[in-house]
């Protein structure tokens, strides 16, 4: 998965709380980053479009990304207070 090659995954731990989140790099030009809960929710278009609202896909690609990266140790990790996580969260 090219997103994994290029290094694109990086899971954010708030600190005392342990709680993670993966930000996960977009494929296209902008490169966006996309703030991603590996089993639960992505901020992407496609997790909205194609797997909540018409059920045709069971994660997106970032979500995807984001549980091979955790299963296999292929992200950079950051941590970060429990106030900036939720910031961080909040923003998005």
């Amino acid at each position: 998965m090219r997103i994994l090659d290029q290094g694109g995954v990086q899971r954010i731990v708030g600190i005392p709380s342990g709680r993670a989140v993966y930000q996960v790099a977009g494929e296209s030009k902008n490169s966006d980053q996309y703030l991603c809960f590996a089993e639960h929710h992505c901020t992407c278009y496609a997790f909205f479009y194609e797997t909540v609202n018409r059920g045709e896909q069971l994660c997106c690609k970032h979500q995807l990304a984001a549980r091979m990266a955790d299963a296999h140790k292929l992200y950079k990790e950051d941590k970060i207070s429990d106030e900036q996580l939720a910031l961080l969260l909040f923003k998005h």
